[in-house]
């Protein structure tokens, strides 16, 4: 009999727990602010799950911010930028491990930027348009937060 006030509580819980859904559509070709903003995501997310909800994100990357997205970026950005575009980098990486984020970069945006698909981070999908990305995630509820 101890144990149903406790399922009831658990059952509460549960039941009032909200999704959260996002799509943070990165075009800003500024590497300090792209990590920023990173930076900003992953926290965003931390703070949710602290206090007993869940995410689903997504990070769409088009126009400058496909840079971000290039393991030899080094050479797409003047030397004093590299290592903002690096540290960006290591927060998609940790964002990548996280089954509830998606990270998108836009071919489009790859062949713009003179990016070959080989040299994309291997934890990024690549997809044809980015734009039909974060159409498809509007459709689906995902709040658009652009980054620009």
């Amino acid at each position: 009999m101890k144990r149903f006030p406790a399922l009831l509580a658990l059952l509460a819980v549960l039941a009032s727990a909200q999704e959260y859904k996002a799509v943070f559509d990165c075009s800003s070709s500024n590497p300090r602010y792209i990590l920023s903003r990173f930076n900003l995501i992953e926290k965003t997310k931390q703070m949710i799950e602290a206090q007993g909800d869940t995410v689903r994100f997504a990070v769409t990357m088009h126009g400058g911010c496909a840079k971000v997205a290039s393991e030899s970026a080094d050479y797409l950005v003047p030397e004093e930028e590299v290592l903002y575009i690096t540290k960006a980098q290591e927060s998609l990486e940790r964002l990548s491990k996280a089954k509830e984020v998606e990270l998108v970069v836009c071919a489009i945006a790859l062949e713009g930027n003179g990016i070959d698909r080989e040299d994309v981070l291997p934890y990024l999908r690549i997809s044809k348009n980015s734009y039909i990305d974060t159409i498809a995630y509007q459709n689906q509820g995902y709040a658009l937060m652009p980054l620009k």
